[in-house]
């Protein structure tokens, strides 16, 4: 396949002649179909869109009220599954001078070689002409992206992006209408599995990047609120379990266990304690089973998921004897309270825990993807 067959996609919002530019930069390359959606940006840029629109192969669609770069993208694409069936796929670009007619190129080829892929343009943040806010930016959110997804993307902000059109139902799902939608999507692939490939791409920032419509503070929470979305809900559903799995184990330990007369000093294998195994294995139960039911209906939010309880027993089982072990061989090292222990323990194990149930336990989504290919 051709990767001058993919159409690039551009949303657009109060566009200067740099943009008409740039349209014919890439019609030089060779790219066969440009289409621009108009998001919302009224009657006095509507001659510059005509400008654009009598170019061969260059094609303007879009609405009168600005919607955001999110429903700008997704009604493009919702066009392009409509009239360019046989596209090699879709290169996204912003219309703000960042993405070079080269390297919307280079996208488009790592496209036709990964179909089944999500290709990201990825900057190097490490140029002199980059200004502090995108450095600190980017670096924040492929951090905690890859905490949180286990996939470390350079450029998390990018919009030079490729896919095929197997992939645009699938990108349709994606919410969020404005900047968020990008880091919704990144997201969303992860969930899904499907693969990542970048393509280093070129740096450029025009006039320390004032042509943008991105607005530091506003939009910057809205992205950071929807990377945070699905963990806040986790740690909400795991500190309701926490608190039960704490106090039991404490009542459990200090009061109920003693009274049966059972020696706190015997020791099983690996030097762990069986009255803190009989404590943390109760506690642990009641509180698994809370855990479960609410990561499953509100966290993960899977209505049916073929073996997510044998794998979710098994995890809590594994946790369980590492916080078991853990506590124990600390409680033997250092003069603390065995509650306090189990609190240091489990808070690391927490995140543990999270990547693991997102990409094991609750892995229903992965046929999803499979009935895009």
């Amino acid at each position: 396949m051709n990767p001058l067959d993919a159409v690039v996609l551009i949303p657009s919002l109060h566009p200067d002649h740099l943009l008409v530019e740039y349209a014919e930069d890439l019609l030089s390359h060779g790219f066969k179909q440009i289409l621009i959606v108009d998001d919302g940006s009224g009657d006095e840029f509507a001659s510059l869109f005509e400008e654009l629109n009598h170019h061969a192969n260059c094609q303007v669609i879009g609405y009168p009220i600005n919607q955001g770069k999110g429903h700008a993208l997704k009604y493009g694409m919702r066009f392009i599954l409509e009239n360019y069936p046989d596209a090699a796929g879709i290169v996204t670009a912003d219309s703000d001078g960042q993405h070079t007619a080269d390297d919307v190129l280079k996208v488009a080829e790592s496209l036709v070689i990964h179909p089944k892929g999500l290709i990201i343009g990825s900057r190097d943040f490490k140029t002199d002409n980059v200004p502090w806010t995108s450095l600190a930016g980017n670096r924040l959110t492929s951090f905690f992206f890859a905490i949180l997804y286990g996939k470390w993307l350079p450029d998390t902000q990018t919009g030079l992006r490729g896919f095929s059109l197997d992939l645009i139902p699938l990108m349709l799902e994606v919410p969020g209408d404005r900047f968020e939608y990008e880091m919704n999507m990144l997201i969303l692939a992860s969930n899904r599995l499907v693969d990542f490939y970048t393509v280093k791409i070129q740096t450029i920032y025009i006039e320390e990047n004032r042509r943008t419509h991105y607005r530091l503070f506003k939009d910057s929470a809205l992205i950071y609120g929807q990377l945070f979305k699905n963990f806040f809900k986790y740690a909400s559903s795991s500190g309701v379990a926490t608190f039960i799995d704490i106090l039991l184990f404490t009542i459990l330990d200090k009061w109920v266990l003693p009274l049966t007369g059972l020696n706190p000093n015997i020791k099983i294998l690996w030097g762990m304690s069986l009255s803190i195994l009989i404590a943390n294995t109760m506690a642990r139960a009641i509180s698994s089973a809370v855990n479960f039911k609410a990561n499953k209906a509100f966290v993960f939010q899977v209505d049916k998921c073929k073996g997510a309880f044998p794998r979710y027993v098994i995890l809590a089982s594994l946790v369980l004897m590492v916080s078991t072990t853990l506590i124990s061989v600390l409680n033997s090292l250092f003069t603390v309270d065995k509650t306090i222990l189990k609190i240091l323990v489990d808070t690391v194990l927490f995140f543990v825990n999270y990547r693991l149930q997102r990409s094991w336990v609750f892995a229903e989504k992965k046929t999803k993807r499979n009935e895009l290919s």
